[in-house]
């Protein structure tokens, strides 16, 4: 298989069994009896994961490679997914979720720069498309989950079933990936950490409210519809089905639109198309309009990632496979810090007021969308 339909594949089955798990989580808050607050500091789990990994992912990447990292880190990300459903109390899915987070961190940047390194060596765009096919992944997973619910499965059983398929295909494909040479040598120039460039940092922060909303919709998404609008079965998943879906569109049109309207145009369209939609959510009397609200946000928040990896990635200051690392690591934070921020916020004004909290990081991320236009650093 040729390098870019290998990490094209490869984004694509990374979220399958981890987008299983999300409409997963009412049910573990019931069985738990959990509050939204205490579902809050469980969800708190996976960005402790990340910030432990923080300091070792990046240069576990550049030791030895990030088709290595993809092709033994792959099996282990897939056996840490399923646990999560099975926890017996708050404090295991708390750790379970670290656990998670550890696989997950680890996974997402040595996808992100393979698909940077991919990409420098061709004359094609291919960042979009990884990232559509990557919501393409996370859909098909979180509809699988919703008939998961349907069915009336045991879920630990159900997603266990579906990630010991997923290892095999995974393994395959990485393989397929290119081996890049020299990297232990790059590690070992650049064992120190240096501080981020206020480019970099600045792009991060235009992409860190677009993750976070991502990550809210993906774990508050469908408590919000069965709390609020009292769904039951497959229509407490499908909100975030949708949204997935409109954020894979988008993708698969970005670079064609990105090169209509130029980076910081069509980044300001999006936002602020996003922005509406989650006024709709917040405000929405039936789930038809909680329905449209989430597809417009995830038709929104689509192009910013990719559009934010590849304006990071021309800074020139330090590579681009460090400023890529970098932003990586700011925006799944940001994916992962939503999530237990509205929980909290919901446990003292309602899931309305905690999803409302949203639109402040929204509206940075459009003032923010300018830093998109910088290119290589004088």
């Amino acid at each position: 298989m040729p390098p870019k339909p290998a990490i094209m594949t490869a984004f694509f089955l990374q979220p399958i069994a981890f987008g299983s798990w999300l409409p997963q989580i009412p049910g573990v808050q019931e069985r738990l009896a959990l509050g939204p607050a205490e579902l809050a500091i469980a969800l708190l789990g996976l960005p402790t994961g990340i910030l432990l990994m923080l300091p070792f992912a990046g240069q576990l990447v550049a030791r030895i490679g990030s088709r290595n990292t993809l092709i033994f880190g792959f099996p282990v990300f897939l056996a840490l997914v399923p646990l999560p459903v099975a926890a017996p109390d708050i404090g295991s899915l708390f750790l379970l979720l670290a656990l998670l987070g550890i696989g997950l961190s680890t996974i997402e940047l040595a996808l992100n720069v393979e698909a940077d390194v991919i990409e420098k060596r061709g004359t094609v765009s291919i960042m979009n498309r990884c990232h559509g096919f990557w919501s393409l992944g996370i859909m098909t997973g979180s509809l699988i989950g919703a008939g998961f619910l349907a069915l009336d499965v045991w879920s630990f059983l159900a997603i266990g079933l579906l990630s010991l398929l997923l290892a095999p295909v995974a393994l395959v494909v990485c393989r397929a990936l290119p081996i890049q040479a020299g990297q232990a040598d790059e590690a070992e120039k650049r064992s120190s950490w240096s501080m981020p460039s206020p480019a970099i940092l600045g792009i991060s922060l235009f992409v860190f409210g677009i993750t976070m909303t991502e990550g809210a919709v993906a774990d508050w998404s469908a408590v919000y519809l069965k709390d609020i609008f009292a769904t039951s079965g497959m229509a407490t998943g499908m909100g975030y089905v949708v949204f997935a879906m409109l954020v894979s569109v988008g993708r698969f049109l970005g670079d064609a639109a990105k090169e209509r309207l130029g980076a910081v145009v069509l980044a300001r369209i999006c936002l602020s198309l996003s922005l509406a939609g989650m006024l709709l959510v917040v405000v929405a009397p039936v789930t038809t309009i909680v329905y449209l609200g989430l597809a417009c946000v995830g038709l929104g928040v689509s192009v910013g990632f990719p559009l934010a990896v590849t304006a990071s990635a021309d800074l020139g200051d330090r590579p681009a496979a460090e400023n890529v690392a970098i932003l990586s690591f700011i925006a799944l934070f940001g994916f992962l810090v939503g999530p237990p921020m509205i929980g909290f916020v919901a446990e003292l004004a309602g899931l309305r007021s905690g999803l409302a909290t949203l639109l402040p990081p929204l509206v940075l991320s459009i003032l923010l969308a300018g830093l998109l236009r910088r290119r290589k650093a004088a």
